[in-house]
């Protein structure tokens, strides 16, 4: 049996953040007979800004191209960011906006408000820090954040399941309290891996990178 392939991307823009400590975590936790590929977002080198949409192409650099190879190979993805005013911070943002194009990621259907889910066969865990208690989150926010993870982005892309998980409040010292429970989820997470429907995953780069 083909070992899982797991990427892990670390979307805090500085170093040494708590952030990527908890996926430090996720790191430790995963089979050892998985393969993992560790990438930080503030160590590549790209514009996050898709100038012209959809409309025009926008070559992508280097370490986006390698992203996506790793992307597109992947079995399993790993996402840690902090929530910064309701989202993700903006660089994390960008790279979505770059990387998560039609005819790589999802695929609109001709004369049809329907897609195709390209990313099928590959399951993704989210791990967001943020300073507001996750019930606070779902009874003055409906979960935005999460809802928008799994059902906008990532599912969107065919990534089955997604699990998010919210690790707050951390400020002031707070995050002391929860490291206990937050370590004990991470190590669920890593260590129930399961991509639905693994047979279905197909690469989808070459295509892309092949079209006219």
């Amino acid at each position: 049996m083909a070992r899982v392939k797991v990427l892990l991307l670390d979307g805090h823009p500085d170093e040494g953040r708590f952030s990527s400590h908890l996926l430090d975590l996720y790191r430790q936790a995963i089979p050892a007979d998985c393969h993992v590929e560790h990438v930080a977002l503030r160590d590549m080198a790209f514009t996050p800004i898709l100038r012209h949409g959809y409309a025009k192409r926008t070559e992508w650099e280097p370490d986006l191209l390698a992203l996506a190879e790793m992307l597109d190979a992947c079995d399993h993805l790993v996402i840690a960011f902090p929530m910064w005013w309701g989202s993700e911070p903006a660089e994390l943002k960008g790279l979505l906006d770059r990387l998560f194009l039609p005819g790589f990621t999802f695929a609109y259907r001709e004369d049809s408000s329907l897609w195709d889910k390209l990313m099928v066969g590959r399951s993704a865990d989210v791990i967001a820090t943020m300073d507001t208690p996750p019930f606070f989150l779902r009874l003055m926010y409906s979960n935005a954040l999460v809802k928008r993870w799994k059902r906008q982005v990532l599912g969107f892309c065919g990534f089955k399941p997604v699990r998010v998980l919210c690790c707050g409040p951390i400020k002031d010292g707070a995050w002391e309290k929860g490291i206990a429970k937050w370590g004990d989820q991470i190590a669920s997470m890593a260590t129930s891996i399961a991509p639905a429907m693994h047979g279905e995953k197909r690469e989808r780069l070459p295509a892309f990178l092949g079209r006219k």
